[in-house]
């Protein structure tokens, strides 16, 4: 998804150059592609003899809905106990969580 999101429109042998580390066979990444889009990820199109993927979401979509099975799942559907594990684990730098109590605060004014 990241490298449709980042290309555009793109066919399978362009998707699996753009893959970061060892290359992956042209069957494999058609596999994952004809995967996303069964789930409605991506639409694909027949361009001259080959087809071509588009993601169907957006980046922000999917990683609200990523996010939302995350905590579901893992957490109890508690964003709250998400945000302390992170902090627990040392997961955020002193930055990062200032950036989050800067966020915080701008929620919390209606910004």
């Amino acid at each position: 998804m990241k490298i449709l999101w980042a290309q555009g429109p793109s066919g399978v042998h362009a998707v699996a150059a753009a893959l970061p580390g060892s290359p992956l066979a042209y069957t494999t990444v058609q596999t994952m592609l004809n995967v996303l889009h069964r789930k409605g990820k991506v639409k694909r199109k027949l361009k001259d003899r080959a087809y071509e993927y588009a993601p169907t979401v957006s980046r922000l979509e999917a990683t609200k809905a990523s996010m939302s099975d995350i905590i579901d799942r893992l957490f109890g559907g508690s964003a709250e106990s998400l945000v302390m594990g992170l902090v627990e684990t040392r997961q955020l730098s002193p930055e990062s969580l200032k950036k989050l109590q800067e966020k915080i605060e701008e929620a919390g004014d209606g910004r």
